[in-house]
């Protein structure tokens, strides 16, 4: 049986340097537990996140402003942190909490290699 439950089927994210950007992403992948799929496709079970070259110049226009994953604990945040660390990525915050999201939602945001804003959270109190 195919699963026809509503979502997000895939997201697929631009980069300039392929290369660069899976180093992060790979090992971000890893921490929350996402399964490598191929070279540039990971999936969490529901969606399928997957990476494509282009070269297209980055401007600021609608659309999205950031893409939050979400981590199994804390601990996984923490990881997340030293991991962007190591790759010398620029964090924008965190990790910290932030109450007035929701109870115990711990984050750290960051750039990635191209510039756009990425989000790492744990939210065991978010109700959707």
């Amino acid at each position: 049986m195919k699963n026809t439950a509503p979502g997000i089927n895939h997201i697929e994210y631009w980069v300039h340097d392929l290369n660069r950007s899976l180093r992060l992403f790979t090992a971000l992948f890893s921490l929350l537990g996402w399964k490598q799929l191929s070279k540039t496709e990971f999936s969490c079970g529901t969606c399928v996140f997957y990476f494509a070259e282009k070269p297209v110049r980055r401007n600021d226009s609608s659309g999205v402003r950031h893409v939050c994953f979400t981590a199994p604990s804390r601990q996984t945040v923490d990881q997340v942190a030293r991991t962007l660390r190591s790759e010398d990525a620029e964090i924008l915050r965190g990790p910290l909490e932030m109450p007035d999201y929701s109870e115990a939602y711990y984050t750290v945001d960051f750039r990635d290699p191209d510039g756009n804003v990425v989000e790492v959270a744990h939210t065991p109190n978010m109700t959707f």
